[in-house]
């Protein structure tokens, strides 16, 4: 049996990746992976915690932040399209003045 520590390192270091790609990319596409990797990272950490105790609450929590991570997904891909057809940009500069 794996102990639990290995999967909160490896859920630190998906966190970690996802921090990076959130302060070093400059894509909208790439920061909205960035914060879906995050999410993940979170996940399962859920799940460990969930199978350490032997309950599973943390497979439940986790269900429910993917179906919230699919319709914050759904709904950012939605608002790129539109904002990319108007100012033909992926960078977040293009985005800070929202007047148009």
């Amino acid at each position: 049996m794996v102990p639990i520590t290995h999967y909160l390192i490896l859920s630190g270091i998906l966190f970690a990746i996802g921090t990076a790609g959130v302060f070093l990319r400059r894509n909208v596409i790439t920061l909205l992976l960035s914060v879906e990797v995050m999410l993940n990272a979170v996940n399962l950490s859920f799940v460990a915690f969930g199978r350490q105790f032997g309950t599973v609450d943390g497979q439940i929590i986790t269900f429910f932040v993917m179906t919230v991570a699919a319709a914050e997904a759904a709904v950012g891909l939605a608002i790129v399209i539109a904002l990319f057809r108007h100012r033909e940009s992926l960078s977040p500069e293009a985005f800070t003045n929202l007047k148009w």
